[in-house]
């Protein structure tokens, strides 16, 4: 099932047997630290010295200076407008900050006016701001338009794939990560390839994957990236101790790398060093406050009995989720789980369906049968739990969510099956759920 690098004047092929699934976390959280693709030809916008920042400046804030210095002198360049706007969106996933979305929208719209019928730049950034946005069919219909213009254009192939992925058009998202792969099979490529694999259940094939998206990292933040997700498939997988080692890696390259500080404290919780991992989580949502954060921080306070800090940060997540559908980012399946659990279960359904709407990949089919089933409506909820599992990817939550169905409606051997499916997993899956799966195992197997 593995996507391989390509060798010379060969095709590399994707096994038949593989429904191809991408990640949506990898890739709409500003997952690879690289500029999405060359904007133009080398030479096309020359190097702008004119308020440049000072050596050692964040990489993308200073391309955001520079081209927002370029753009004073030459207001009409196309090429530098859309180039500005796909750094505004990155910039949006990178600091948690949805304020940038109608930024980017606003210097993509200017590219287009200026350059519409060849302008793949700008036609692929929207793509990208459609996709930070959840607006998923809106992000497929840019990046056909902006393929149709290069389709010899590696990451253009990416952000195809990501809306086919997130659409649940799983053979046409893995046909574009195999184009990808066949056109530049380097870090970007190898890491969504990695994901073909995971999310269908090949965690063998999804770690090889990764490790050679690490070893063909541009830099620093290419292998950051890389050691987070080699962390995150050993912790979903049930090895927290590894995704500790593959963050304190990481972190030795990439100090100012947040996501593998995330990743430290998510080990240290598992593996029950909870000062620790407090201290760290604290840490990543001071630095950069991603709801994803936010809500694991109030988790974990949670299990730890500190209900008072839970609900501050829960305070928290709300605000964040206004924010964002203030500026135009829809909401579903975390703040549709976030209401099943901890808030209004009317809410959680009623964002799990619209949800659906914009994008019915698998992590929605599992907040809409959860919300479902916060509302007593099992049947229903059961068909979703199926549709969310129907990949095989090997998902702790997903099991336990299924459990937890299926029990309610009277099923138990089923139940024990799913409880101790998601507990083989990934026995540290939820600082809070864990104990109840625990739990409901074993009445289940006195009631055997």
């Amino acid at each position: 099932m593995a996507l391989r690098r390509r060798p010379p004047r060969r095709r590399i092929l994707l096994s038949a047997t593989v429904a191809g699934v991408l990640g949506v976390g990898l890739f709409l959280a500003g997952g690879l630290g690289l500029a999405p693709w060359p904007a133009a030809p080398t030479g096309t916008t020359p190097p702008v010295k004119a308020g440049s920042p000072p050596a050692g400046a964040d990489p993308l804030a200073a391309d955001i200076t520079r081209l927002q210095a370029k753009l004073k002198e030459t207001p009409r360049d196309e090429v530098a407008l859309a180039t500005l706007g796909l750094d505004y969106v990155q910039q949006a996933k990178s600091t948690a900050d949805p304020a940038y979305y109608p930024k980017a929208e606003a210097v993509l719209k200017r590219s287009l006016a200026l350059r519409t019928s060849d302008n793949f730049t700008a036609m692929g950034g929207m793509a990208a701001l459609q996709a930070g946005r959840h607006q998923f069919t809106q992000a497929l219909d840019w990046a056909r338009k902006a393929v149709a213009v290069n389709p010899y254009n590696s990451s253009l192939y990416g952000t195809l794939a990501d809306a086919y992925t997130q659409l649940g058009r799983y053979s046409e998202a893995a046909d574009a990560v195999q184009r990808m792969v066949d056109l530049r099979p380097g870090a970007p490529s190898l890491s969504r390839a990695s994901y073909v694999a995971e999310l269908s259940g090949d965690i063998t094939t999804a770690r090889t994957d990764m490790r050679r998206a690490l070893n063909d990292a541009a830099g620093p933040a290419d292998a950051a990236f890389a050691h987070y997700y080699l962390g995150q498939l050993a912790y979903n997988n049930g090895d927290p101790a590894t995704e500790l080692t593959e963050a304190e890696t990481g972190l030795t390259t990439a100090p100012g790398y947040t996501p593998l500080l995330q990743a430290k404290a998510q080990a240290e919780a598992a593996l029950g060093h909870t000062d620790a991992a407090l201290t760290d989580l604290t840490r990543a949502v001071q630095r950069v406050p991603q709801p994803e954060y936010v809500l694991q921080l109030g988790e974990l306070y949670q299990s730890l009995g500190r209900n008072q800090e839970a609900a501050q940060q829960y305070q928290v997540f709300r605000a964040e989720q206004k924010l964002f559908t203030s500026n135009g980012v829809a909401l579903d399946s975390d703040a549709a789980l976030f209401e099943a659990d901890h808030g209004d279960p009317g809410r959680a359904l009623a964002i799990a369906r619209q949800g659906l709407e914009t994008r019915p990949f698998m992590d929605t089919h599992d907040a809409l049968a959860w919300a479902l089933h916060a509302n007593g409506q099992d049947r229903e909820a059961l068909t979703e739990s199926g549709q969310a599992l129907a990949q095989g990817t090997r998902n702790a939550l997903f099991h336990y969510h299924r459990a937890a169905i299926e029990q309610a409606l009277g099923d138990q051997n089923a139940a024990r099956d799913d409880l101790t499916k998601a507990l083989s997993i990934n026995p540290h899956f939820s600082p809070l759920l864990t104990p109840k799966a625990h739990t409901a195992l074993t009445a289940l197997k006195g009631t055997a």
